[in-house]
């Protein structure tokens, strides 16, 4: 009885013992011996408060030199195009317009030698090409193409100045991978229905 009691003892404590063995074994496979942390620093570039003001100032001074500041060397042919566009129109125009109100105010001082009353060599017609209505409707029609002209070129002088500070503007946005705002769809397993949602990454 008593060797009994004494087997049951002794195998008692070898399992025990070999319980605690095993316990401690995993505990220490489950403890790393090193851990690594990632301490990569990413210093982005400091922000220009002035540069969208500097950008715009100088589009101002000289249409596609606020693009050159911000090197977009690509706009600056459509910048200077465009607004030299607008300039032709404007002084094609305006050429036109005196054209006709030279002519006009020559026929109402009693003049018959204004450039309509000869044909395109030079020689003298008996009635002018053009009548004095005719004149009148003339410059009416180059008055209004050459104010429209004016208002266009301003308006693309105005563009480019903007554009330039725009420009300057994105430039100097966050657009690295610790900042980030993106859209996801999700597949719900339960239901089978889609889901979709906005995912904001934030790294200090």
């Amino acid at each position: 009885m008593l060797n009994k009691f004494l087997v049951i003892f002794v195998c008692s404590c070898l399992f025990c013992h070999s319980l605690i063995a095993q316990e401690k074994d995993s505990t220490e496979i489950s403890i790393p011996k090193e851990v690594i942390i990632d301490s990569t620093i990413v210093i982005s570039k400091p922000i220009d408060a002035l540069a969208p003001a500097r950008a715009a100032f100088y589009s101002a001074i000289l249409p596609g030199l606020g693009q050159a500041y911000n090197k977009k060397y690509w706009k600056i042919p459509i910048v200077l195009g465009a607004i030299g566009t607008g300039v032709y129109f404007y002084t094609t125009n305006n050429k036109e317009y005196n054209r006709y109100r030279d002519a006009y105010k020559s026929r109402l001082a009693g003049f018959k030698n204004d450039e309509f009353y000869f044909d395109a060599q030079g020689n003298p017609l008996a009635s002018p090409r053009v009548t004095t209505e005719g004149l009148e409707r003339g410059q009416e029609f180059y008055r209004r193409n050459k104010d429209l002209s004016i208002l266009i070129t301003v308006g693309l002088y105005a563009l480019n100045i903007i554009d330039a500070n725009v420009d300057a503007h994105l430039m100097q946005y966050n657009i690295d991978e610790n900042l980030t705002l993106t859209p996801h769809y999700k597949l719900n397993e339960i239901d089978g229905k889609g889901q979709t949602g906005v995912t904001l990454n934030f790294k200090f």
